[in-house]
């Protein structure tokens, strides 16, 4: 009886020492004068409901806003920072669980969510807007919240006759980073300076094309980092000139039912649930060779070939690769499901692809 215990004993051990740490640091952080403050992060929806994201920190309460630190927890988003900001600061923020959260939208208020036990703030809101960008507003309502001064953040909302997206993944696609070795990811996380990070030749020119051919395309980052980078991805993003889009993170750290989060669980869950939100939306797939993007999408466009227009691989170079474990083998059966692939080491080379294929 034991041994049949073990496997779920060991990651609510986990989670509890984690809620454990949590509420020691929860504590320090009140103690030095911080309160619940939000973090918005940009949003989609249709002309039926948005989904908002979000999340909740410990704030410095001396300054009077929601938000204005000087390390990654001070994020705006849309808004570019100019301090050299290393990764580690992300990971240092105090997150504030199930606490309640004001939405509004449009300057208009609409309802009050809460966020998760990471903090994190992710709802469905049933609300009818016209096509285009919006502004979502989140304010800390709770009693611990010295200041109610709202946070903001763009929302976009998919025109219903829209019939084209772009899902891009981030991780040694367009940010290199040669994430799947943990030592070399580490670094690149938590010590080298954000400005460091390099873009993907091309990629970015590549994208501007696709969406000027298809005005008013939603543009998704799918990426299976922690939420406590997005606003180091967003000023990426924003320094390398790639389109607006939501970043779909997920949280960090460990669950009731396991030590670590699934990324490939994670991106899974995201992919069948755009699918479902967008059922007539055909969606161009960008990930890159080195981890489990081309296994991910061949399974999504095997289950939903109506809904992918194409699959673009970046190739990784030979040190890529190595870092990153290998090559997946999943491109051996790309054709499976009829939808075309294209492999390439950078944007304008896949650009080419997509050109002979009438995409582009």
């Amino acid at each position: 009886m034991t041994e049949a215990r073990r496997p779920d004993s060991r990651p609510k051990f986990a989670a509890r020492l984690d809620d454990w740490v949590h509420r020691y640091r929860e504590r320090s952080a009140v103690k030095r004068g911080r309160t619940p403050g939000v973090i918005p992060y940009i949003g989609y929806g249709s002309t039926e409901w948005v989904r908002v994201l979000g999340r909740v920190l410990y704030m410095p309460s001396s300054n009077g806003t929601s938000g204005t630190d000087q390390d990654d927890t001070s994020f705006q988003p849309v808004v570019a920072q100019v301090s050299r900001v290393r990764g580690w600061r992300s990971f240092m923020s105090v997150h504030v669980p199930y606490y309640p959260v004001r939405v509004l939208i449009d300057g208009h208020p609409v309802t009050e969510v809460a966020s998760d036990r990471g903090g994190v703030i992710d709802h469905v809101i049933p609300v009818k807007l016209a096509p285009g960008w919006h502004t979502i507003s989140l304010q800390a309502s709770g009693a611990r919240s010295e200041h109610s001064v709202e946070a903001h953040s763009p929302v976009y909302v998919v025109d219903p006759e829209a019939n084209f997206g772009l899902i891009s993944d981030v991780d040694d696609t367009i940010l290199n980073t040669a994430l799947p070795k943990p030592m070399v990811a580490a670094w690149n996380s938590f010590v080298v300076d954000e400005h460091a990070r390099t873009s993907t030749p091309g990629m970015p020119v590549l994208y501007d094309h696709l969406l000027a051919k298809h005005p008013g395309a939603p543009v998704i980052y799918l990426s299976t980092g922690a939420w406590n980078v997005a606003p180091a991805l967003t000023r990426f993003l924003e320094r390398n000139l790639y389109p607006i889009g939501s970043l779909l993170l997920t949280d960090w750290g460990p669950t009731t039912d396991r030590w670590f989060r699934s990324g490939k669980e994670h991106k899974t869950r995201e992919l069948a649930r755009l699918a479902r939100e967008f059922p007539h939306m055909k969606w161009v797939l960008v990930g890159d060779d080195g981890q489990h993007d081309e296994e991910l999408y061949q399974r999504f466009a095997t289950a939903h070939p109506e809904n992918v227009v194409a699959v673009m691989i970046r190739q990784l170079s030979v040190g890529q690769a190595v870092l990153a474990g290998g090559r997946s083998k999943a491109r051996l059966h790309r054709s499976v499901s009829g939808v075309p692939w294209v492999y390439g080491p950078d944007g304008a080379t896949l650009h080419k692809e997509l050109r002979a294929l009438g995409i582009l």
